[in-house]
């Protein structure tokens, strides 16, 4: 059974699909540049000195990533043992490739990455199945949405090396994702050396801030782990 998934955040995946309640997933902190500043127009490029300060573009396409500790996965044989000589598969995500569209009501993002295997032992041909995720974090610590699907690995006979391609896409709400117009004044207002607002961040204003990290979500891709496997991947 699927279940919706509750505004402003929507992830599509292809067939073989399940959502899942959302469990405890170990995110890295998302922490807010001491300048997240949209360009004020005109011929301004990012990192560029203009007057006022510097510009910085601020895009409403989520930011893609791996989470630390979910971009590879070992399995056992035995399952039980972690000694070396055990190791019987090791998968890689790598390769992400985002492609964003934020031209409309929705900012859709699709992902296409490799998943890149080796095995221990070359002997028949073998398929190899592996749970990945695709979920939407927003503000950096609140997970909006998560889904989870498989991707088939096929190891041909004789042969110790695989690879397979992933796709996953995320839809997010354009007007969720873009700050509010007050904010946006805030950020982009010219400052002049020697008035009191040029030493102060706006950022050091808890609403703004609240305002920045609401409008700014992350489409993170990883393997699907036990609790096990994300231990050795921590202790390894």
């Amino acid at each position: 059974m699927v279940r919706a998934v509750p505004a402003p955040v929507r992830v599509r995946w292809g067939a073989a699909v399940r959502f899942e309640r959302l469990p405890p997933l170990s995110v890295a902190k998302f922490t807010v540049p001491a300048l997240i500043l949209l360009a004020a127009g005109g011929c301004a490029r990012t990192g560029e000195i203009t007057e006022g300060g510097i510009s910085a573009v601020r895009t409403a396409c989520p930011t893609v990533a791996i989470p630390a500790g979910t971009g590879d996965v070992t399995l056992f044989d035995p399952a039980t043992s972690r000694e070396a000589s055990a190791i019987d598969v090791v998968a890689t995500i790598t390769n992400l490739q985002p492609s964003c569209d934020d031209s409309g009501d929705q900012v859709v993002t699709s992902i296409k990455f490799d998943v890149l295997a080796r095995r221990r032992d070359a002997g028949p041909a073998r398929d190899v199945v592996l749970p990945y995720f695709l979920t939407v974090v927003r503000g950096g610590t609140q997970v909006e949405a998560k889904r989870v699907a498989n991707i088939t690995l096929h190891f041909d006979a004789g042969q110790i090396r695989a690879s397979a391609v992933g796709q996953a896409t995320s839809s997010v709400s354009h007007a969720a994702a873009t700050l509010p117009d007050d904010v946006r004044r805030r950020l982009t207002a010219k400052r002049k050396a020697g008035d009191e607002s040029a030493a102060t961040d706006p950022l050091s204003d808890p609403s703004i801030r609240r305002s920045v990290l609401s409008a700014t979500f992350e489409a993170l891709v990883g393997f699907q782990l036990t609790d096990e496997q994300l231990k050795y991947n921590a202790t390894r």
